[in-house]
C-alpha cells in the first residue's frame, strides 16, 4: 500500500506546492514530539492559559468547550480583509511535552490559516475572471447577431453601406500604445502584437408597449446576465477589440487594414464593418480562456480535497503518538473553515462548463468535457516491449557494423575516402539528431520524476504529447534501422560493389525519413510530426511569430546541432547535384554557392535565436532580452571564424577564432549560470546557489557547472588538432559534435527547472488567456 505522503506529493498541483499543507514537517513535528514523550515522564505542572487569551477573550469565538476537550480553537476575526480569519489553538489538558505539542498546533493553525487565505484569493481571481469571460461571451453573441443581420441584408461584402449597430475604426500606432499603457493590465499583451479598433453599440430605441420588444429584451437580458448577477448592457459603449498578432497573416493583414486606412483618409474613411475572421479570432481566444479557466478551477478542487486528507491524516496520526481525542475537534474547524465551506468555486465551475456546452459545442455535452477533460493516452506495455525489442537489435547491429569497418580499417586515416566523404556524413546526422532526441527522453523522465510540469511550460496537448516511452521507441526504432541500412551497404562496399544504386542507399534513407515526417496519413505520431514541422517554421519566420517557450527552446537545441546542419547541406548537395553517380565528393567542395552556403548554415540557428530574443524584447520590452540577443551574436561571429579557419588555416584568422570563441564561452558561461540556471547567488539560503531547488543533492549542481564548463570548451579542438590514435579527424569532429549534444540535453534539464520555479513561484498553473474586448472610456 502506498504512503499518504506519496500520494499527497504525487497528486498535488506542482506549482502550488508552497501553498499546499506541509504535511512533511508536521510529519517531522510528530516524530520529535514521539522521541521527547518516550524519553520524558508527563509534566505535572498544568498548561497555562496565554495572556493574550485571557485579555482578547471578549474577541475570540472558540471550538470545544468541553472540560473533557483538551484543545480550544479559537477563531479571530483580523482587520485585513484579505486575511480573513485566523485560528489559533489553546492547549487544554497535561500533554506528554507541552511546548512540543504547541509547537505542533502553532504550524497546524499556520497551515490551516495559510491553505484558507490561499483558497480565499485564488477563488477570487477566478470568479472575477469567471464575470469577465461571462461579459466576453455576451459581447461577442451581440457581435454575431449583428453580423447575421448584416449578411441577412445583403450588405456583407458591401463596405460603403455600414450597419449602425456595429461599426469599428483602427487608432493610429501611437495612440494605440499609448492606450494601452493607459488602460491595459500588466499580464496582458503587449502593444507590438495588438490591433485595436472600437466598437459602437449605439441605443436602439425600443417601444416598451410592444409586447416582442419585451419579451426579445428579457431574452437578452437572461442570456447576458453575469455570474454575480448584474446584466451586461453594451448599448451606448465603445468598446475595442485585441486580436494578437501573433501570425505573419494577421500582421499582414493588420498593416492592411492601415495602410487602407491612410488611403481613404479621415475618420470617416477609416472607418469599416467587423467582419467574421475578427469574430472568429475572438471567439478562438474566449473559447480558450473558458478551458483554461475550468482547468485552474479544477486545480482548485484537488487543492480543495487534498488539504483536507492532509489534515484528516495528520491529526489521526497526533491521536495514535499522544493518545489523545484531537480529531473530532480540530477536524470540526477545519470543515467550517473557509477553503472547504465555499462553494463559490463548484457553483462557477459548473456554470463555465454549461456555458461552454451551449455556445461551443452546440449542447453536445461529450463534446464539449474532450475540450475541458481530455483523457490522456494510457501508456502501453507493448511499447516497453518494443523498446527492448529494438535496443537489442541496434547493439547487436552496431556491435557488427564496428566490427566490419575495423577489419576493412574505413575509421582510419588510410580509410576509403568515397565512403568517408558520402556515407559517413548521413551515418553521424542521424547519430546526433536521435542521441538529441535520446537525451530528450531523458530529460521528460527527469521532469516528471522531480514533479515539472513540462507540458505545461511548453504548452502541450495532454492527449497529444509524447511520453517518454514514446520517444525511446522512435529512437530505437530509427536508430536500428539506420545501422542496419549501415551495415547492409558496408558489407555490399566491402564487397567491391560500387554501382550507382549501392551509392544512392544512404540517400535513399534520408528520402524516407523526410517523407515520413511530412506523411499526412494519421500514423507513426501525427499530430507530434505536425506540431515539429509548425515549431521549425515559427522558429524560420521568427520575427514574425510571437516567440513562446517550446519555439526558442527548440532554437536553442538548433544551436547545437550545427555540425549535423552541415552535414545535412553536404548530403543534400551530393544527391541533388547527382555527384553520387560519378563518385565525385569534391563536387560541392569546389562550388562557390555551396561554401557560401556552410556560412548561413553555421549563422542559422544563432541568427534565428537572436532574433526570437529581439522579437520578445518587442512584445515584452525587458531589456534582458537584449542582452541575450548579444549572447547569440557572439556566437554567430566566432561561428563564422570557426567556418573561415577551417577554409584558410592562417595565422591570422586562427587569432581571430580564439578571441571570438573566448568572448563567446564567457559571455555564454555567465548566461548559463546566473540567468538560465539561476546560480551563482551569493545571498541565497542555499550557498552560491539559488534558494529553491528541486534535487535535493545539492552537490550535483555543482557538478553540473564544471560539466557545462569542460563541455563549453570543446571548442578548443579546433585549435589544438588533437588526434586520438589512427582515427580519421571526422571521427573525432563526430565525438566533440556529441559532447555538445549532450551538453544541451544536460542544460535542458536545469532550464525548465528554472522555468518552473518561476512559475511556481507566482503560482501560475493555468496560462492567462487575454480577453479580445474590452470597453474603452468615452470623454
Amino acid at each position: 500500500m502506498v504512503k499518504f505522503s506519496k500520494q499527497f506529493e504525487g497528486q498535488l498541483v506542482p506549482e502550488w506546492k508552497e501553498a499546499f499543507v506541509d504535511y512533511w514537517q508536521l510529519k517531522k513535528d510528530l516524530k520529535r514530539m514521539q522521541v521527547l514523550g518516550a524519553n520524558q515522564g508527563p509534566s505535572s505542572k498544568p498548561p497555562q492559559t496565554p495572556l493574550a487569551h485571557r485579555l482578547l477573550s471578549p474577541f475570540f469565538s472558540s471550538y470545544g468547550r468541553k472540560d473533557h476537550e483538551v484543545i480550544q480553537v479559537h477563531k479571530k476575526l483580523t482587520s485585513s480583509a484579505s486575511r480573513g480569519v485566523l485560528y489559533e489553538t489553546e492547549l487544554l489538558d497535561q500533554f506528554a511535552d507541552t511546548d512540543a505539542a504547541r509547537e505542533f498546533f502553532t504550524r497546524l493553525d499556520h497551515q490551516l490559516n495559510k491553505v484558507n487565505q490561499f483558497y480565499k484569493g485564488k477563488e477570487k481571481e477566478f470568479v472575477e475572471r469567471g464575470e469577465s469571460l461571462n461579459t466576453q461571451i455576451g459581447i461577442l453573441l451581440e457581435l454575431k447577431a449583428a453580423l447575421k443581420r448584416r449578411r441577412e441584408r445583403g450588405t456583407l461584402g458591401n463596405d460603403s453601406k455600414e450597419d449602425p449597430s456595429i461599426s469599428c475604426s483602427i487608432t493610429s500606432e501611437e495612440e494605440s500604445i499609448r492606450g494601452t499603457i493607459d488602460q491595459d493590465p500588466p499580464q496582458e499583451i503587449s502593444t507590438g502584437e495588438l490591433e485595436k479598433c472600437e466598437v459602437q453599440f449605439p441605443a436602439s430605441p425600443q417601444r416598451p408597449d410592444d409586447p416582442g420588444n419585451l419579451e426579445k429584451a428579457r431574452r437578452e437580458e437572461e442570456k447576458l446576465r453575469s455570474f454575480s448577477g448584474r446584466v451586461i448592457d453594451c448599448q451606448g459603449k465603445s468598446l475595442k477589440i485585441k486580436i494578437p498578432l501573433t501570425t505573419p497573416s494577421r500582421t499582414i493583414s493588420a498593416l492592411a487594414d492601415l495602410l487602407s486606412q491612410s488611403k481613404k483618409g479621415g475618420p470617416e474613411g477609416g472607418k469599416f464593418s467587423i467582419n467574421k475572421t475578427k469574430l472568429h479570432h475572438a471567439e478562438k481566444m474566449i473559447k480558450g480562456a473558458f478551458i483554461e479557466i475550468y482547468k485552474g478551477l479544477g486545480y482548485l478542487g484537488t487543492y480543495r480535497n487534498l488539504n483536507m486528507l492532509a489534515f484528516v491524516k495528520i491529526l489521526k496520526k497526533f491521536d495514535k503518538v499522544t493518545g489523545k481525542q484531537v480529531l473530532p475537534i480540530y477536524l470540526k474547524v477545519v470543515e467550517s473553515s473557509y477553503f472547504n465551506s465555499s462553494d463559490k468555486a463548484i457553483k462557477l465551475m459548473d456554470e463555465v462548463e454549461e456555458i461552454f456546452i451551449k455556445n461551443f459545442t452546440e449542447d453536445d455535452k461529450q463534446k464539449a468535457m474532450k475540450y475541458l477533460k481530455p483523457h490522456q493516452r494510457k501508456e502501453s506495455h507493448a511499447v516497453t516491449f518494443f523498446i527492448g525489442l529494438f535496443t537489442g537489435c541496434f547493439i547487436a547491429l552496431f556491435t557488427g557494423y564496428c566490427i566490419m569497418a575495423h577489419i576493412a580499417g574505413m575509421y582510419t586515416g588510410e580509410s576509403d575516402s568515397v565512403y568517408m566523404e558520402t556515407v559517413y556524413p548521413v551515418l553521424s546526422m542521424f547519430s546526433l539528431l536521435f542521441l538529441h532526441l535520446f537525451l530528450y527522453g531523458c530529460n521528460i523522465f527527469m521532469w516528471r520524476k522531480t514533479r515539472i510540469n513540462y507540458s505545461f511550460i511548453f504548452e502541450f496537448a495532454p492527449t497529444k504529447e509524447l511520453k517518454y516511452r514514446d520517444v525511446f521507441l522512435i529512437c530505437t526504432t530509427s536508430m536500428t534501422i539506420v545501422v542496419g541500412v549501415m551495415f547492409a551497404h558496408l558489407s555490399l562496399t566491402a564487397k567491391g560493389y560500387s554501382s550507382t544504386k549501392i551509392q544512392a542507399i544512404p540517400g535513399i534513407l534520408l528520402l524516407i525519413f523526410l517523407v515520413v515526417l511530412v506523411c499526412p496519413l494519421n500514423i507513426i505520431y501525427r499530430s507530434s510530426r505536425y506540431h515539429f514541422l509548425k515549431v521549425i517554421r515559427n522558429i524560420i519566420l521568427s520575427p514574425l511569430y510571437k516567440v513562446v517557450m517550446v519555439d526558442f527552446f527548440m532554437a536553442d537545441q538548433l544551436c547545437s546541432q550545427v555540425p549535423m546542419l552541415r552535414s545535412l547541406e553536404y548530403v543534400g548537395c551530393y544527391y541533388i547535384t547527382g555527384s553520387y553517380k560519378t563518385q565525385d565528393y569534391g563536387f560541392c567542395m569546389r562550388t562557390k554557392h555551396y561554401r557560401d552556403l556552410a556560412y548561413a548554415v553555421s549563422f542559422l540557428p544563432y541568427y534565428w535565436r537572436a532574433m526570437q530574443c529581439a522579437r520578445r524584447w518587442f512584445d515584452e520590452g525587458q531589456t534582458s532580452h537584449l542582452v541575450n540577443l548579444g549572447k547569440y551574436v557572439s556566437a554567430m561571429l566566432a561561428a563564422g571564424a570557426k567556418v573561415a579557419y577551417e577554409k584558410e588555416k592562417t595565422i591570422g584568422w586562427l587569432s581571430l577564432l580564439v578571441v571570438m570563441s573566448s568572448t563567446a564561452t564567457v559571455y555564454q558561461l555567465y548566461w548559463d549560470f546566473v540567468k538560465d540556471w539561476g546560480l551563482l547567488q551569493l545571498n541565497s539560503k542555499n550557498p552560491w546557489l539559488r534558494n529553491e531547488l528541486m534535487l535535493r543533492r545539492k552537490f550535483i549542481y555543482f557538478l553540473s557547472m564544471g560539466l557545462n564548463f569542460v563541455l563549453r570548451l570543446a571548442w578548443l579542438q579546433t585549435v589544438l588538432h588533437s588526434n586520438f590514435g589512427s582515427l580519421d579527424y571526422r571521427v573525432t569532429s563526430f565525438f566533440l559534435a556529441a559532447l555538445e549534444v549532450i551538453r544541451r540535453g544536460h542544460w535542458n534539464f536545469y532550464r525548465l527547472e528554472n522555468e518552473h520555479l518561476n512559475n511556481a513561484g507566482k503560482f501560475r498553473a493555468v496560462k492567462t488567456v487575454p480577453l479580445p474586448f474590452h470597453e474603452v472610456d468615452q470623454d
